[in-house]
């Protein structure tokens, strides 16, 4: 069985994104995980605004992170996502979050989205991406 397609996303902490502890503070991890999925988007060939101007909008219905070790300012931090699985209407990323320079990894997660419309409705991901998404597992 092939490996899932899998993009990477690179940058350094920023000194905002630490707390009085010098560390990451924990929410800044969901970010780093929506420019993971936005990364990973690009490199499937589509912007998710793309989706979004044909009336489908993916809405995180469960984020979850498990924290390993923490990530400090100027850290150089490396998002690995992928696609856990997806269907119709729900699609659930994965992600790595790792420290560039030690390669340990900090940080594990996911998110799952609920594809809705502009009427904030439930509604079928659009057939084109879709089968981008399905053959990228």
């Amino acid at each position: 069985m092939a490996e899932p397609h899998t993009s990477e996303s690179r940058f350094r902490v920023r000194y905002a994104e630490t707390d009085q502890m010098g560390v990451v503070y924990y929410a800044n991890y969901l970010v780093w995980m929506e420019v993971g999925r936005t990364d990973y988007c690009k490199s499937l060939g589509f912007d998710y605004r793309d989706m979004e101007s044909e009336g489908a909008f993916m809405a995180v219905a469960e984020a979850s992170c498990r924290y390993i070790a923490p990530a400090v300012y100027d850290n150089l931090i490396v998002v690995k996502t992928w696609l856990e699985k997806v269907n119709r209407k729900i699609v659930t990323f994965a992600y790595t979050i790792s420290n560039g320079d030690t390669g340990q990894v900090l940080a594990e997660g996911r998110t799952v989205h609920l594809t809705m419309g502009r009427d904030k409705k439930s509604r079928a991901l659009p057939a084109r991406y879709f089968e981008i998404m399905a053959k990228a597992m």
